[in-house]
């Protein structure tokens, strides 16, 4: 996928911040992604035993090290060339450069894709959303957690709306649906955990949580 101007200074701002992660953190932890991964969306560690499970924007913190029950644990990320100086060759999980735009698998390959924080991230969602749908099963699960903002970012380009799920993903069941308040502006993993309801139907932003399965 060729890069736009756009979206080549959007990832000069993302590699920008995990350097700054990396030397405030020094080794950058993962602890949580196992219980945002099972718990919080009602799901057994052993439900994975076996399965291919996508990350879509993983990061370089190893988001998927605590699956070793799973058949294969692939993590996609336009920096991930760049992310290899940080020491992600020695997590416990694979790491593909790709762009969500088109992902480097065969149809119907994954039987959980997720996306956590990167959704909003993309240059197109709607070929993003499209290959979401072609590489996970028929029966697969989507796992999302995206933030809902009526403003376009350097690094979260795309505004997204509460009807995101109905217009971009008209081949799956929704299982779950929440909108969560956003309590502190760019956490989403503590606005996540504290799950407040957003009680204000016209609120413009928020936390989007969903589970859907690929009909």
């Amino acid at each position: 996928m060729k890069k736009s101007l756009l979206s080549a200074f959007k990832e000069w701002v993302e590699i920008s911040y995990w350097k700054y992660k990396k030397l405030k953190e020094g080794n950058l932890s993962n602890s949580h992604y196992q219980y945002f991964y099972t718990t919080y969306f009602g799901l057994e560690e052993s439900f994975y035993n076996g399965k291919r499970i996508l990350d879509i924007g993983c990061g370089p913190r190893g988001s998927l090290e605590w699956a070793t029950m799973t058949s294969e644990r692939i993590g996609v990320d336009p920096l991930v060339d760049k992310y290899m100086k940080m020491g992600i060759d020695n997590h416990q999980m694979v790491y593909i450069k790709a762009y969500s735009e088109a992902l480097p698998f065969a149809n119907n390959y994954f039987d959980v894709v997720c996306s956590f924080n990167s959704l909003d991230h993309v240059e197109n969602m709607t070929k993003s959303t499209r290959e979401i749908a072609r590489v996970l099963k028929p029966g697969g699960l989507f796992l999302l957690m995206v933030d809902i903002h009526n403003y376009p970012t350097p690094t979260e380009p795309q505004s997204l709306r509460w009807d995101f799920l109905k217009t971009h993903f008209d081949g799956f069941e929704i299982k779950l649906e929440e909108r969560i308040k956003t309590v502190k502006p760019g956490r989403i993993y503590f606005n996540a955990r504290n799950k407040i309801p957003l009680t204000n139907k016209k609120a413009h932003n928020g936390l989007l949580v969903a589970k859907l399965m690929k009909l």
